[in-house]
């Protein structure tokens, strides 16, 4: 239903706009609401702000509709306004226009034509609106949807692409908040979702400045893949860094002593990437799947607060970069054999 101010003091206008659009009215296609001036109008419009499309007249005591025009302007400049009006002379027309005015109808009023015109703007603003929309939701949307799956939707014939996949080289970390289940079950909920927030904040920081991308938040551990050149290099920097920027944050009121650690595993390998999940409920997960991700989560199953674990296979490629303790070998769901895992230290 379009709502539509009429802006007149003539008030015989209102009963003939209640009597030519009474089939509109009655339909629920139209509401009509009626301002004697250009400042009755804005008081309205305070209350009742949703009007699509505003007719006026010029000539009205206290502010006349050019005036009007311009206050729209600055105070809402999402709707649409024709002038009404028996001075249409070149001038009013070109006054109006420069103000914001979408159209101009002269007095005596053709309601055929008014129609038209409303229709016209009606639709026009009604585009403006779903556009200002679109935009909203979308960066609503880039809060909750991974970049790539953003660029991947911009791409051509993506639909019917969407359960495609790839395989890639790339390298997973996963990062846990060390004992944060035995605060989320003892503080208060809002403070939980801060606290978290906080160190969630300061991990994706430190991804994203080594070209990392999150994969998904689970419970209090974050899942992150680095593609690209020096990928599993990039993927311990990352690391580090956040170890070293969550061992510096402050308490919170209400954290009871809980200074926050972190235990981190990190594997290098080939992966599955795409779209995983139902095609017919229409809920996917843009992910990546195989055992380069199990690894890495079990690998950081097995790390203790401030450890960043990783197995032999990427200690061999990167112990000239960076310095690692071996820690042994522990036994690993589905690995026939023991793995060698070290801790990187710097």
């Amino acid at each position: 239903m379009a709502k539509i101010m009429v802006v007149d003091d003539e008030t015989d206008l209102e009963v003939l706009i209640k009597q030519k659009f009474r089939k509109q009215i009655r339909q629920k296609e139209y509401e009509f609401l009626f301002a004697i001036n250009g400042r009755d109008a804005l008081d309205q419009l305070v209350e009742d702000p949703e009007v699509d499309i505003i007719l006026s007249d010029i000539n009205m005591p206290e502010m006349d509709g050019l005036t009007l025009l311009s206050e729209l302007q600055e105070s809402s400049p999402l709707i649409k306004s024709v002038i009404v009006s028996a001075y249409g002379d070149m001038d009013n027309i070109r006054v109006a226009m420069n103000r914001g005015a979408f159209d101009f109808i002269t007095k005596p009023i053709n309601f055929e034509d008014l129609t038209i015109t409303m229709e016209k703007t009606i639709k026009q603003a009604k585009q403006i609106k779903d556009t200002l929309k679109a935009i909203k939701e979308n960066n609503i949307l880039k809060m909750y949807v991974d970049e790539n799956v953003l660029n991947f939707m911009g791409g051509h014939e993506y639909e019917s692409k969407i359960m495609a996949n790839e395989s890639i080289e790339g390298t997973v970390i996963f990062i846990d908040v060390c004992g944060f289940t035995k605060i989320s079950e003892t503080s208060k909920p809002d403070i939980v979702v801060k606290m978290l927030n906080t160190y969630f904040d300061t991990m994706v920081k430190e991804i994203m400045e080594q070209n990392g991308h999150i994969d998904k938040f689970i419970g209090d551990a974050v899942m992150a893949v680095f593609k690209g050149e020096y990928h599993l290099d990039r993927a311990i920097d990352a690391a580090l860094a956040i170890r070293n920027q969550v061992n510096k944050l402050p308490k919170q009121e209400g954290e009871e002593m809980y200074q926050p650690k972190v235990s981190i595993g990190i594997k290098s390998g080939e992966m599955i990437s795409g779209n995983i999940g139902s095609a017919t409920l229409r809920r996917l997960d843009y992910t990546v799947i195989g055992d380069t991700v199990n690894t890495a989560a079990r690998l950081q199953d097995a790390a203790k607060e401030n450890q960043i674990i990783i197995c032999d296979g990427c200690y061999e490629q990167v112990k000239e970069a960076f310095k690692c303790e071996n820690m042994g070998q522990i036994e690993m769901k589905n690995k026939a054999q023991p793995v060698i895992i070290y801790n990187v230290l710097e």
